[in-house]
């Protein structure tokens, strides 16, 4: 029972320490790391000596695919990338076919931008949509916000799931591929379906205020546009395309396994999306290299959480306490992929960060899922569909959905809370049916 209590006080400590004292989750990772390491029983240098590798350990697997994924996703938005293909499939799709038409934008420019960006930036494409064809607001934005939580909790390279599949030895291809089947239905169900039963809820203002987005002055085209947004997985296709046709060359074999690792691939996605949206649009080295220093300070706070979730993770391992968690969790009579979901979960709705969440599930999980004959990409996708269920007043996401579409608290645990859920639960249950054929 010691390793649950430790556990327990772990899982206090954060919420406390971050939801009670506003301290910043990073600084509150390094003391409940610490503090779990004296409670067991560890020499004081081995746990400096342990944060510190497992520090170092998270972020060197990690570190290029962040930060070359942020510096995209900025481009992509300060191009006017985004605001092209969100405009062009808004036209596509029409008034009738609205809610699906902001669902697949969201989920194309989901893909690259970080979540706050994305949310930011879907904005003013909402409202404009509100007063073009006189639509009730929440209708019209939740399809739109459904998909771009969908890809911030289960599609690399974004933060959580690029940090799971390092923690669990996964690959960026399959992750991605399993992410999109079972993003899909999930993104459906909470999107343009859940959305009907939301036009009766109303704002409590008529007058809506938002930024109006800055229109680059030579935008993209959409080819370009979605060419770039979707860049990594485009040369997934590519290097997996090439690898089948030339499957006797070893070296070329070789040269695709290189660009497929992680860091390589966003690398090299990094460098192609400078030509096509920065060069190529006339923008300036200087100009190019402003935007991907915005892109990599808005990542800064989640990369600093990402390695101190990396230490607690490293300590958990070096305190021989994973053992003795996995010796416990394997006598529980509960599918592992169900349990995943369930600690990252119980989390979320203790701290409200679904990154923080996701990476002290990971960190729990880890020992266990290494001993069980579990595909670790479904233990990704099940860690990251956990950690985002029901979002509420502990969650920035909340918060933020509420003041930027003024509506109620309540309208917004009925709206928000509830498309969150939707999702996490969907997402559960696609693993599982995936599970039954991988």
């Amino acid at each position: 029972m010691q390793i649950f209590l430790v556990l327990l006080l772990v899982i206090i400590g954060l919420t406390v320490l971050t939801s009670v004292y506003k301290v910043s989750p990073f600084v509150s990772f390094l003391i409940v790391s610490i503090c779990a390491g004296l409670l067991l029983g560890m020499p004081l240098m081995a746990i400096v000596k342990s944060l510190q590798k497992g520090v170092g350990d998270m972020l060197g697997s990690i570190i290029i695919t962040l930060a070359s994924g942020a510096m995209i996703g900025k481009l992509v938005a300060n191009s006017g990338a985004a605001t092209v293909i969100a405009e062009r499939v808004i036209r596509i799709c029409g008034q009738q076919y609205l809610s699906w038409g902001m669902m697949l934008t969201g989920l194309i420019i989901g893909i690259p931008l970080f979540y706050n960006v994305g949310f930011v930036l879907v904005i003013p494409i909402i409202y404009s949509l509100v007063y073009k064809f006189k639509l009730p607001v929440i209708p019209v934005a939740i399809p739109i916000l459904a998909a771009l939580s969908v890809a911030h909790s289960l599609l690399p390279p974004h933060p959580s799931p690029a940090s799971l599949i390092g923690i669990f030895n996964a690959s960026i291809s399959k992750t991605f591929l399993y992410g999109m089947i079972v993003a899909i239905p999930a993104v459906v169900l909470a999107g343009p379906i859940f959305s009907r039963f939301l036009i009766r809820i109303k704002t409590t203002s008529s007058r809506f205020d938002f930024q109006e987005t800055v229109q680059a002055e030579n935008q993209p085209s959409l080819g370009i546009s979605i060419l770039s947004a979707l860049m990594p997985i485009f040369l997934l296709l590519v290097t997996l395309l090439t690898s089948i046709i030339f499957k006797a060359n070893d070296s070329i074999a070789k040269i695709c396994d290189f660009i497929n690792e992680p860091s390589i691939l966003m690398l090299c996605s990094l460098l192609i999306v400078t030509l096509l949206l920065g060069k190529r649009q006339g923008m300036s080295v200087q100009a190019i290299m402003t935007t991907y220093d915005q892109g990599v300070r808005e990542i800064a706070t989640i990369i600093l959480i990402i390695g101190a979730s990396g230490g607690l993770k490293q300590i958990l391992i070096d305190s021989e306490m994973s053992n003795e968690i996995v010796a416990v969790l394997q006598s529980v009579q509960i599918h592992p992929l169900v349990l995943a979901w369930l600690v990252a979960a119980l989390i979320r709705l203790c701290l409200g960060s679904a990154t923080v969440a996701g990476l002290t599930a990971a960190g729990i999980i880890a020992p266990l899922i290494t001993q069980l004959d579990v595909e670790p990409n479904l233990v990704i996708l099940a860690i990251g569909s956990g950690s985002i269920f029901c979002s509420h007043v502990n969650d920035t996401g909340f918060w933020m959905f509420k003041e930027y579409f003024n509506v109620s608290v309540k309208d917004t645990f009925l709206s928000w809370s509830l498309m969150e859920s939707i999702v996490s639960v969907v997402g559960l249950l696609g693993v599982l049916v995936l599970s039954l054929f991988i």
